[in-house]
């Protein structure tokens, strides 16, 4: 099939998700280059978004905003230490590799020190 007469494919999202994504960026301490990258959307996006519900095109479901902006604001909190521990736990990974390569190469050198010292 030619480029031109394949279809493209755009994800569509609902109203509630987009929403739900707008009051999660407008949280204090949370930043929108972050809410996009839990998202899997681009930055643009939301702030294409954040603009569209200032506008009116979004609506917003008052009674359900509050219980649910907590939960995702924990599990934003979650999320965010879950991949703090992982980066720590990463650079530890590679420290204890480089150690390891470290004591290979004492071990090798000490037993080519040994076989030289016998063969005289």
């Amino acid at each position: 099939m030619n480029k031109k007469q394949q279809a493209k494919r755009t994800q569509r999202y609902t109203n509630e998700f987009k929403s739900k994504a707008v009051q999660l960026s407008l949280l204090d301490g949370v930043k929108v280059c972050d809410i996009a990258k839990s998202l899997d959307i681009h930055p643009f996006m939301l702030s294409r978004w954040r603009k569209e519900q200032r506008e009116g095109v979004i609506k917003v479901d008052k009674r359900k905003k509050l219980i649910s902006l907590k939960r995702d604001k924990s599990e934003l909190d979650k999320v965010k230490s879950l991949e703090k521990e992982n980066a720590r736990l990463k650079q530890e990974n590679e420290l204890l590799k480089k150690w390891q390569r470290f004591l290979g190469e004492e071990r090798q050198k000490n037993s080519a020190l040994s076989i030289d010292t016998e063969a005289h």
